[in-house]
């Protein structure tokens, strides 16, 4: 999935916000739809790395919450943003992977992005019962840190990590009942947030189920139908 897409972008670069329960297969999205249209793929947990690899005094200050295992307010996690995505060496263009995590981040995230804003937001659904599915069979090497998916990617000798012979463990955060806690907290952060992109015309909902390049397919299609579209969100 590399090269530009589909075709041009009428007023620029393609710009997209990415939503989806933890298993839904997210990351592997944003990445490919960064490839094929030319854009960079934009995590929250890289624009971090950036800002503190910088050694700036904003980098700095998020450092020091992440530090302490606390949660980065949303005036640092926006600000690092603005750097990242919208400051003078920024791309032209995205695909935004964990931002905006709640209504103010996406308030912040339409004034910087203004006056052309975002071309479409992207839910990628996939059920509870499949993200479990997914999450609690993900296995890591003691060892070298590998990780594995016993129904995706299993190593080739059961327990063991095909890199160094490693044994594999389960994650406590990797149980049903600790994801269970995280995706209860991710509902509650985002259901406003999709009721606010459906609001503003800018949402299409995407099933997440089936193959990798299945789920492309479809993500490539709601974007395009967006692009097509005349006035705000067409691209």
């Amino acid at each position: 999935m590399t090269g530009a897409g589909p075709g041009p972008v009428a007023d620029g670069a393609l710009r997209v916000v990415l939503l989806g329960r933890q298993g839904s297969g997210k990351g592997t999205q944003a990445d490919r739809l960064a490839s094929l249209y030319g854009v960079a793929h934009v995590s929250t947990g890289d624009a971090f790395r950036a800002a503190v690899k910088s050694g700036s005094s904003l980098g700095r200050t998020a450092q020091a919450y992440m530090e302490r295992g606390e949660l980065v307010p949303d005036e640092v996690v926006v600000a690092v943003i603005r750097e990242h995505v919208f400051g003078p060496a920024s791309p032209p263009g995205f695909v935004l992977d964990g931002f905006p995590r709640n209504l103010a981040q996406a308030e912040a995230l339409e004034d910087m992005a203004a006056p052309r804003g975002i071309d479409v937001c992207i839910d990628l659904e996939a059920s509870v019962d499949e993200v479990l599915r997914r999450l609690s069979s993900r296995r890591v090497c003691s060892s070298c840190g590998a990780t594995y998916n016993l129904v995706s990617s299993p190593p080739k000798v059961p327990g063991r990590c095909d890199v160094c012979g490693g044994t594999l463990y389960q994650r406590d955060d990797d149980t049903e009942e600790a994801i269970r806690r995280r995706l209860e907290i991710y509902e509650a952060e985002t259901a406003p947030l999709i009721a606010w992109y459906r609001e503003r015309g800018l949402l299409a909902s995407v099933d997440g189920t089936g193959s990798a390049d299945e789920v492309t397919a479809r993500v490539v299609s709601a974007v395009e139908a967006h692009r097509a579209r005349p006035g705000p969100g067409a691209g």
